[in-house]
């Protein structure tokens, strides 16, 4: 069903909310290192939604070492005879560390129950699992976040046809991406009933609008920010040393070396060449208006 699109976000207003927003999110990292918190964050919503993009803007400017994305792929011969969180609970944070799931233990109620890959007997196990597995997390200490990325059909559908027509993106476009087109009212339904089993108040669901990718990344951040109770914390950066004076290294000759080709210089050339083609279109243009 379709839902009606909010006004695009300017690009300018865009970019400095973003700039703002991330400056929070390296200080909201220095608290987490310092204090030795924990945050699990889980991004789940359809596909082509604007997950990645957000998760993408989040981490862009933190230390990986702190902050890791995990996208497990399909499970192993081994993991597919384990308890189904096993293979999830080995990613959870230490302490200092926060983990963003990019899809995560609730790829069972939702691709796995709609195209069959899970019987029945375990998908009513894992909606009777999941709000207890959530809760041992949180009295453990960890904050734990959920997201739902929300987009229409016809936004999604758009999506597709633009990933399929960029080189960059096409290998986004999978055939089990395609079939969310075609059972969209079968993920709908599976969505419904995961919210109503596994929205609990120690670990509540939190629908992300993402029909403006832009406004839905700065939607997403902020509200973060605001449900972590970090502090700013004075970060004890080192002391720049002056450079040493008088040295006796004398560099070997760079013929002694390979050096990758400086590939740049055509296009300190081609810009050149525009320019200069531009100069004189528009002196020949000024040219014409006089006479």
């Amino acid at each position: 069903m379709s839902k009606s699109k909010p006004p695009k976000l300017s690009r300018e207003a865009y970019e400095k909310e973003l700039r703002r927003l991330q400056t929070e999110l390296v200080a909201m990292q220095q608290w987490v290192v310092e204090t030795g918190a924990r945050i699990v964050i889980v991004m789940e919503g359809r596909d082509a939604a604007g997950k990645g993009s957000a998760i993408k803007r989040i981490t862009q400017y933190l230390n990986p070492r702190v902050c890791r994305i995990e996208a497990l792929p399909k499970p192993t011969e081994r993991e597919q005879t384990q308890w189904y969180f096993q293979r999830y609970v080995e990613k959870l944070p230490a302490a200092g560390e926060i983990v963003i799931f990019d899809r995560s233990w609730y790829n069972r109620a939702g691709v796995e129950r709609v195209m069959g890959f899970c019987t029945s007997q375990e998908y009513r196990r894992f909606l009777h699992q999941a709000p207890i597995f959530e809760r041992m997390l949180v009295e453990d200490g960890i904050l734990l976040r959920k997201y739902w990325f929300s987009v229409s059909d016809e936004e999604q559908y758009r999506r597709f046809v633009s990933r399929k027509q960029d080189p960059l993106r096409q290998w986004k476009l999978s055939p089990m991406d395609l079939e969310s087109i075609t059972k969209w009212e079968e993920y709908s339904r599976a969505k419904d009933e995961m919210f109503i089993h596994t929205d609990i108040p120690s670990a509540p669901w939190y629908t992300v609008e993402s029909e403006d990718k832009k406004r839905s990344r700065i939607n997403v951040i902020s509200h973060l920010l605001s449900t972590i109770p970090y502090e700013y914390i004075e970060p004890d950066l080192p002391e720049i040393p002056e450079r040493p004076s008088g040295s006796t290294y004398v560099r070997p000759p760079r013929d002694e070396f390979r050096y990758v080709p400086d590939a740049a210089a055509k296009l300190e050339k081609s810009s050149k060449s525009d320019k200069h083609s531009k100069n004189k279109h528009s002196k020949n243009k000024h040219s014409k208006d006089k006479h």
